[in-house]
């Protein structure tokens, strides 16, 4: 999404006190004073956000975050109970509303339903893989806790340790994050290389890149805290 997240950033989130299906309802909720024309205005108005994000046009991106970002946020947090995970799950969620916006259907939905949806199902696979991955890292060190006693061994096991949470991590990227990772770590190619190579323009590898590159040093920095 070659400039989209950056546009995205120059708006300052803040999430609402209120309980998410508050917000979600005081979003979409008409005022009793107005009759059903407002709320058929403001659909065909977010409607046509998407119209011109799909012709990738970034300021109609950068509406649609600003309007919708803080009830987003506020949603996924409630769920996966981490301020940075939600941070991180909205960044995603605006990258698909970007690559995905011809595939609104408003005979479905609203706009503020799909979105809620989308980010309903992000948190709860996020909040499922982190169980996951917590379960395996136990299991791991609950199997190896008296297999290995001695300094070298004990070290052994907790590099292992650490490699495996790395690699449950990589798993777990978005296949197009992890595509331009495996490139980079596995191939040496560069970015530039890597957009030539896969005909992806050069902005998309960098911010695909960016995006995987600070969920790997998340879990870089816990199993770092683990061994110290």
């Amino acid at each position: 999404m070659p400039g989209a997240c950056a546009s995205i950033r120059r708006y300052r989130v803040t999430e609402s006190p209120l309980p998410a299906n508050t917000l979600l309802m005081n979003h979409s909720a008409t005022d009793p004073n107005n009759d059903s024309n407002s709320a058929s205005a403001n659909a065909n108005d977010d409607s046509e956000l998407l119209l011109r994000i799909a012709r990738r046009d970034q300021s109609a991106l950068a509406e649609l975050y600003d309007r919708y970002s803080g009830l987003l946020l506020a949603l996924s947090r409630r769920i996966v109970l981490d301020a940075s995970d939600a941070e991180e799950i909205l960044q995603e969620v605006f990258l698909q509303v970007w690559n995905q916006a011809e595939r609104y259907d408003r005979g479905r939905s609203s706009v503020s339903t799909w979105l809620v949806l989308i980010t309903r199902s992000r948190s709860i696979d996020r909040l499922r893989s982190r169980q996951v991955k917590d379960r395996t890292l136990t299991s791991m060190q609950k199997e190896n806790r008296d297999q290995h006693t001695s300094p070298e061994g004990l070290g052994a096991v907790l590099l292992e340790q650490r490699q495996q949470r790395l690699r449950l991590e990589m798993q777990e990227l978005p296949q197009e994050q992890r595509q331009v990772l495996e490139l980079a770590f596995f191939k040496g190619m560069t970015q530039s290389e890597i957009a030539g190579d896969t005909g992806i323009p050069l902005g998309t590898v960098k911010t695909r890149t960016l995006l995987a590159m600070k969920k790997l040093r998340k879990a870089l920095s816990a199993e770092i805290r683990e061994l110290l």
